[in-house]
């Protein structure tokens, strides 16, 4: 039997681009997941941008504040929901043909993480832009390790929609199952508030909620400001998305069509 290379090149850009070209074409999809962060960053946005709030510096308004977290928001729902695909191909069977092709699982996975990846970090970059367009301030030095943070991020969401899509098979039930989770994640992310103005009691659940760290990493890198040393939420984030990654991969490996 011919043995299988585990990484093949050509295997990785075909999904990277057929993940691409979907999203390329699906042009409602693009709008459905720019609008949502986008309602938050022009109504929130613009209607608390003369309120100061404990955590916020004087020299930034809330528009610079709400910015990143709009940013990493969009990361996360778009690279999450990537995991539909799976149960879309699944479907049609399509997964079927890739599994049965004469390449690895593990460079099908990482051509779909780098799919779901760019996606989100189109869509970030759109959120990102208007966001500078409606009057926030950003750190032009700090934007190239705000992409790193943001990469990351949509690694450690990508694996995790994997890893739940590989275990179900109806799209309706995906969808449930990532809102129920994704929203009061986002909610308690320090994406909409600092950490400085939460109840005590409250600041135990932000701390523990993985989402901080990727909301409070990318804000320290675009306006220089951040409850947590930048260093400890890099930290944070690369370990999730180690081990995020590593359980997304091994349950596609193990996904049955």
């Amino acid at each position: 039997m011919e043995k299988i290379n585990p990484i093949n090149l050509q295997a990785i850009y075909v999904m990277w681009l057929r993940q691409v070209k979907r999203f390329i074409r699906a042009k409602s999809r693009l709008i459905a997941s720019v609008i949502q962060p986008f309602f938050f960053l022009s109504i929130l946005g613009l209607g608390f941008m003369r309120v100061k709030m404990p955590g916020i510096p004087e020299n930034l308004n809330y528009m610079g504040f709400l910015v990143p977290g709009m940013v990493t928001m969009s990361v996360i729902f778009s690279s999450m929901f990537a995991g539909v695909s799976v149960i879309w191909d699944r479907k049609f069977g399509f997964l079927q043909e890739v599994l049965v092709a004469p390449v690895s699982r593990l460079s099908i996975i990482i051509g779909r993480t780098f799919g779901g990846c760019t996606e989100a970090l189109i869509q970030g970059f759109i959120i990102l832009a208007a966001g500078v367009c409606l009057g926030a301030k950003i750190s032009p030095l700090g934007l190239l390790p705000a992409i790193a943070m943001m990469v990351l991020t949509a690694f450690s969401a990508v694996g995790f929609g994997l890893a739940v899509a590989s275990k179900l098979e109806d799209i309706h039930g995906f969808q449930l199952i990532m809102s129920l989770l994704v929203m009061p994640l986002v909610l308690l992310s320090t994406a909409f508030f600092p950490i400085e103005a939460a109840p005590e009691a409250l600041r135990y659940l932000i701390y523990f909620n993985p989402l901080t760290y990727a909301v409070d990493g990318i804000r320290g890198c675009l306006i220089q400001s951040s409850s947590i040393p930048i260093l400890i939420d890099f930290t944070v984030i690369t370990s999730l998305c180690i081990v995020i990654m590593s359980l997304g991969a091994y349950f596609f490996t193990k996904c049955e069509v």
